[in-house]
């Protein structure tokens, strides 16, 4: 049951007293950078308990600091003669200071703040009079400034107050948020609107990162780098590999993508038009091969690098920002022992805020005390994966994939669990819908093979990145093959999110930035099947991405689809379908050959990675009585709001 609480609004003040200083009283603000000569800190601070091991909100939010500064780069992206600078503001408590009590950071780095919004609220940051920050979006604020911490929210390189041109993933919109850290470890240099150095002499240097989508994975991405003074991220539904974001084994979801983005979120000039030009001539979009321009945008290579703990949360249905990020990002960070934890839902591209409110703002809050603030709390003790394994169910488990090796499931004509002889054929057909592909899984439809298991005798816990291979024979130098993996079996589906009109308050509030946000319910919709995962391939690229080799017509070779990394319990007596076809126009940009393809079922196989369980094929084909709905279409990439 969702806690209603009612929204509180503290009036305060409305005046400000000048650039970079606090709203409140006068007499009581310090300088930004603190006093010239702070007395010794005490050695447990005010906001700490010590007994519970967590920080209190025992500091005025309504009196709190908010300055706007300038850091400074030595970056001209833009090409005016003149470096870029990074936007920064900054909510923090004004209390620690005039006792020379340091605190660190909580920073949300984002291309959003002026173009999009932030949050199912779609918040933008505001400015008083003067320029200096009023409004921070989200509840970061309101709820970590009582507790000790600042807030910083960084418009990165070319969008929102900074200056230059944004490269959309790339080596200068990360090292814009590198040059941020760096100051606030006393490695750069900032200034105020009215150029007027600024130091900040009132951190610890320590700085967490939190965002979702593109804000966490510009988290992902300075982690990369190793930057000192990042001690832990906190990536949502993040990107760990823009190519993986923009295409899926050579086959691309949409076309200029790169330079499309880059436009919307960033300044509106010739420079940037030529900055923006150039990603269109380097990501390849008609080869589809991976280049050193995605490898410079591929943060899981230099995992190594990650020297922050990552607390990282995402969508089992996302299919904007899609599972294979996790997994990738997930698996690069357990390769090099890096301090990890992991949130996944059901849900597609929504922030945990929004699905499991009381229990994020918990867990966040300790995650940080540990992490920020040296709090021995025992966080990470916790096991160090939860997953929701039905609605608002959560189960939790010591490591994640539950099984690291795939049990291979042969195929045979129409079965899925069988060895089988000879070779099936599919002509592609671009017409065919998903509801076409899914629908009536025992009729022959043209343009798709479907695989069926017999109803399974127990549950099944798949657990990991499911992959399909195919020995194949074109008539063609390439073609795109699609592979679903669907489970059959009436039954109540998440389907989604619905804004309610409760809220809950999660901190302080003022006149100008309340704490209160609404809830969301969780959707269910009677099906009969569901779709476990989806993979694609461009079959020149399955042996290697970046050079891809055509096909020989007429001559057999072996394919392997990705499929999209999945955590599912399949119930027993539920049915498992694979369904493959080649291109898909629903989920990819149309790149059909029109190529026929002959599958050799002895050379073929399902990779399914299952904790229990056994998958058999059916002694024959019987007809499921199917009542299809529409499913989830892919997000439009070219849509901020996802």
């Amino acid at each position: 049951m969702t806690t209603v609480r009612a929204r509180v609004t503290i009036l305060v003040s409305s005046a400000v007293l000048s650039l970079a200083t606090v709203t409140g009283p006068a007499v009581a603000a310090p300088v930004p950078d603190g006093p010239a000569v702070a007395p010794a800190a005490p050695s447990v601070p005010q906001h700490v308990d010590a007994r519970t091991k967590s920080t209190q909100p025992v500091y005025d939010y309504a009196n709190a600091i908010r300055q706007s500064v300038y850091v400074d780069t030595t970056m001209d992206t833009d090409s005016d003669g003149t470096d870029d600078v990074i936007a920064v503001d900054i909510v923090r408590p004004s209390e620690p200071a005039l006792t020379g009590v340091k605190i660190p950071v909580i920073m949300d780095a984002s291309p959003y703040y002026s173009c999009c919004g932030r949050g199912n609220e779609n918040e933008k940051k505001t400015y008083d009079g003067d320029g200096v920050i009023q409004k921070m979006p989200l509840f970061y604020d309101n709820y970590f400034v009582p507790r000790g911490y600042a807030m910083v929210g960084v418009d990165i390189l070319g969008t929102g107050r900074s200056t230059g041109c944004g490269d959309v993933g790339g080596r200068d919109e990360i090292q814009s948020v590198v040059d941020v850290i760096n100051w606030l470890n006393g490695r750069n240099t900032a200034h105020t609107a009215d150029g007027q150095a600024v130091k900040a002499t009132w951190t610890t240097g320590a700085v967490g990162m939190i965002g979702k989508s593109y804000d966490g994975t510009l988290a992902n991405g300075v982690a990369a780098t190793g930057v000192k003074g990042l001690k832990t991220i906190v990536p949502i539904s993040a990107i760990s590999s823009w190519y993986d974001y923009t295409r899926s084994g050579g086959v691309p979801y949409s076309d200029d993508y790169m330079p499309w983005l880059g436009g919307y979120v960033g300044h509106d000039s010739p420079a940037c038009d030529d900055v923006r030009g150039d990603l269109g001539d380097n990501d390849d979009d008609d080869t589809g091969n991976y280049t050193t321009f995605w490898s410079e945008r591929d943060y899981t290579k230099n995992a190594s690098k990650v020297k922050a703990s990552v607390f990282m949360t995402h969508g089992l249905s996302d299919y904007n920002v899609q599972t294979n990020h996790f997994s990738q990002w997930w698996s690069a960070l357990s390769r090099n022992n890096v301090p990890r934890k992991l949130w996944l839902g059901l849900e597609d591209h929504v922030d945990p805020f929004e699905f499991r409110r009381d229990q994020w703002v918990d867990e966040l809050h300790k995650w940080f005390d540990y992490w920020l603030q040296g709090l021995q709390n025992g966080v990470m003790k916790e096991p160090s994966v939860s997953i929701e394994t039905s609605p608002d169910v959560w189960r939790n488990y010591k490591t994640w994939p539950a099984v690291n090796r795939p049990t291979s499931v042969p195929l045979s004509a129409g079965k899925l669990g069988a060895a089988g002889k000879g070779s099936l054929m599919i002509t592609d057909d671009p017409d065919l819908t998903e509801d076409d592909i899914v629908a009536d899984p025992t009729e022959v439809i043209a343009g798709r093979q479907m695989f069926l298991s017999a109803p399974l005798t127990a549950p099944m816990r798949i657990s990991g990145t499911p992959s399909v291979t195919l020995r194949v024979k074109s008539d063609s130098a390439t073609t795109p093959i699609t592979a679903r993996l669907i489970e059959y079996g009436d039954a109540a589906r998440y389907s989604g999110i619905r804004t309610t009109d409760q809220s809950t308050c999660e901190g302080s509030s003022t006149d100008y930035d309340d704490s209160c946000y609404f809830t969301v319910d969780k959707l269910t919709t009677q099906s009969d099947h569901g779709i476990v995962s989806r993979g694609w391939i461009d079959a020149a690229h399955s042996k290697s991405l970046t050079n891809p080799t055509p096909l020989t017509p007429g001559k057999w070779t072996t394919v392997n689809v990705p499929l999209r990394a999945q955590d599912q319990v399949i119930p027993k007596g539920r049915v498992l379908g694979l369904a493959v076809t080649l291109s898909d126009t629903e989920w990819t940009t149309p790149n059909d050959t029109g190529a026929t393809v002959d599958i050799d079922l002895a050379g073929s196989k399902l990779n399914v990675p299952v904790t229990s369980g056994k998958i058999t094929a059916p002694t024959q084909l019987h007809p499921i009585d199917v009542d299809i709905t529409t499913p989830t279409q892919r997000p439009n990439l070219h849509d901020p709001k996802n």
